[in-house]
């Protein structure tokens, strides 16, 4: 049966994941919907020229209003929602009403526990909505039920991720790969981790550690929030620690951390001659702007580590992703990884993989599962 995708958001993370869906999923057609018909349309073209077919429409549609949402969503048998994070729990509701089945890709988990509590409804109507599919959290979450279904015993989960430049240029040796405001979240608020059993907040920008990555040295990661979602809340009681860190340059942090101590992600107002003004907004209105270069590719590293016991002994597992800009396709790192695993959710749903109800991420789909899928793909990734 000839399935019909819906793509909210025709920017480019949702341009990513419909061209995963016509090349990989056998998409029978797709249909992005924004405010601008333009968007749309040159989204549609681009995926249309790259997979040789025409499977791709595009069409005008305000996720903010409920009847140009619902009538847009009427012909969809899944909508992936690839708007910014405060829309999902506004899509969800209008997703149920129409019986169309919904991913979206998280990026607050506040904002997809919302959603999570829809559940109830959805399961009467007999939809599947699943938040968070995107990369962190998202991706880097499945591969960690992968390395616990590879355990008899699963101890610990240690899960690494970056977005990052290829080449990369002092001071701060960063590139933007998405929204400033989103890159602050995850810098400035507390990180909700799984450690000894026992689900702990710890501050942000904390427990610095050398990673040794094949194809760029010796890395940071530190402690950031967001990448482990619910995810602490799914296994407790079977995991002993379940953590997630960021991974940049050597010498991000400690620059980075600076701002944070002083205060320059404040959102309180200061006093200043020339008026009022949250720090914070400043902030990101000054380096914003700086960290982006759109002469650079970038890369996305991802690194997952399990431990545990498997018959009774001792065992590791790890899995490492380097993915880079595709020069064939043009989708960068970021692009690839998020709308790849935004796809396959989508994909799993269409084919009957999931029960009905607001499913956590984590638990949503079997990591084996997941894992097939991506070595269908052009994924630079090793097993060890």
């Amino acid at each position: 049966m000839s399935t019909t995708y819906a793509i909210l958001g025709a920017g480019m993370q949702g341009t990513s994941a419909a061209y995963d869906l016509a090349k990989y999923a056998d998409a029978g057609s797709i249909v992005f919907g924004d405010r601008e018909l333009a968007q749309t349309e040159r989204a549609a073209a681009r995926v249309n020229k790259l997979v040789g077919r025409e499977v791709c429409t595009g069409r005008v549609v305000d996720a903010l209003e409920p009847a140009s949402l619902t009538e847009f969503l009427k012909p969809a048998d899944v909508v992936l929602s690839c708007v910014p994070y405060w829309m999902h729990p506004h899509v969800a509701p209008a997703a149920i009403a129409g019986k169309t089945h919904m991913v979206d890709m998280g990026g607050n988990t506040s904002v997809t526990r919302q959603t999570l509590r829809l559940d109830p409804e959805a399961r009467e109507a007999g939809v599947t909505i699943v938040p968070d599919t995107g990369l962190a959290p998202g991706l880097v979450n499945n591969l960690g039920s992968y390395l616990i279904e590879k355990l008899d015993l699963a101890e610990s989960i240690k899960l690494y991720c970056g977005g990052l430049p290829q080449h990369p240029k002092p001071p701060f040796n960063y590139k933007l790969v998405f929204n400033i405001e989103g890159l602050l979240t995850e810098y400035n608020d507390e990180a909700e981790i799984l450690r000894e059993g026992k689900i702990a907040r710890v501050p942000t920008m904390e427990e610095l550690e050398v990673l040794e990555i094949a194809g760029l040295g010796a890395m940071e990661a530190f402690t950031t929030s967001g990448g482990t979602s619910t995810a602490p809340e799914t296994w407790q009681g079977c995991v002993k620690n379940y953590e997630y860190k960021t991974i940049r340059y050597p010498g991000h942090c400690a620059l980075m951390k600076v701002f944070k101590d002083y205060g320059f992600w404040g959102r309180n107002p200061v006093e200043v001659r020339s008026g009022k003004a949250t720090p914070r907004e400043v902030f990101e209105a000054l380096m914003g702007p700086a960290l982006m270069d759109p002469t650079d590719r970038d890369l996305v590293v991802v690194r997952a580590i399990g431990l545990g016991k498997t018959d009774g002994a001792p065992a590791k597992h790890q899995i490492d992703i380097l993915q880079k800009h595709d020069e064939a396709t043009g989708f960068t790192a970021m692009e690839q990884l998020t709308g790849m695993s935004t796809a396959i959710y989508a994909a799993a749903i269409a084919q009957g993989e999931m029960q009905p109800g607001c499913l956590r991420y984590e638990s949503a789909l079997t990591g084996h599962h997941f894992m097939d899928e991506m070595r269908r793909r052009p994924v630079n990734l090793t097993v060890a």
